[in-house]
């Protein structure tokens, strides 16, 4: 029994409210469960200098969670100093919806997402994904409006999902409790068509099999699904 008390193929309810702050050019408040994330996409008409005259856009990420979005306070990293941790999630984030982009059609400009987590219960690099990719769709959708992209540089949606080995079984879309005690943990970034962008799986005290993986992946396909047509309807 999970202690959710969800099926081992159930997901968390999944919400995406979208436009909710006045000034990025995308935005969008994405809710797993009690993980909520606020993810905003900000233009820049400029790239990176090792990208200048490339007629290459670009599309990176920032990551950070607030200081009581854990039972505890945390010390905000910017007083600090950024942990190894959200330099890797960032950057994953930022690996994962340039996956998603024809970068030429998006032209030589870049596109920052900042997704900052304002409660934590597992599974936040994977909400930040699937949130950031909404906040990026709508960026692009307003530079298509406005006639300064021609052709749609959004080639497939972007999402991810956590899954792992709790108590034994396989489970979908681990919640903290699970995560925290998962004999394997990973994490999953697909398209929406099912191409496979990253796979982040390790063994936490137990090793697993070739056939475990594949339940894990089967898993992750089916909660891929339902998180791109949640972004899909979000859009």
């Amino acid at each position: 029994m999970r202690p959710s008390g969800r099926k081992i193929d159930e997901m968390r309810l999944i919400s995406i409210e979208t436009n909710v702050t006045k000034h990025a050019e995308g935005s969008c408040l994405i809710k797993c469960g009690d993980t909520h994330v606020l993810c905003t996409a900000t233009l820049d008409e400029r790239v990176p200098p090792f990208l200048k005259n490339s007629g290459l856009g670009w599309v990176t990420a920032e990551y950070g969670m607030l200081p009581r979005a854990t039972n505890t306070r945390m010390r905000r990293e910017a007083k600090n100093g950024q942990s190894g941790r959200t330099q890797e999630i960032q950057r994953l984030i930022g690996r994962a919806l340039r996956a998603g982009v024809d970068r030429v059609a998006l032209g030589e400009r870049q596109i920052t997402i900042d997704c900052d987590v304002i409660q934590a219960d597992g599974g936040t690099r994977c909400a930040s994904i699937t949130g950031g990719w909404v906040a990026l769709r709508l960026a692009v959708n307003k530079l298509m409006k406005t006639g300064e992209i021609i052709s749609d540089p959004m080639t497939d949606p972007v999402a991810a999902i956590s899954c792992g080995i709790y108590a034994g079984q396989p489970v979908l879309d681990l919640d903290y409790p699970e995560d925290s005690e998962a004999g394997v943990d990973a994490n999953f970034v697909m398209t929406g068509s099912g191409r496979l962008i990253e796979i982040q799986m390790a063994a936490e005290g137990a090793t697993f099999s070739r056939a475990e993986m594949s339940e894990l992946l089967d898993l992750a396909e089916k909660g891929t699904a339902q998180l791109v047509a949640a972004q899909r309807a979000a859009v």
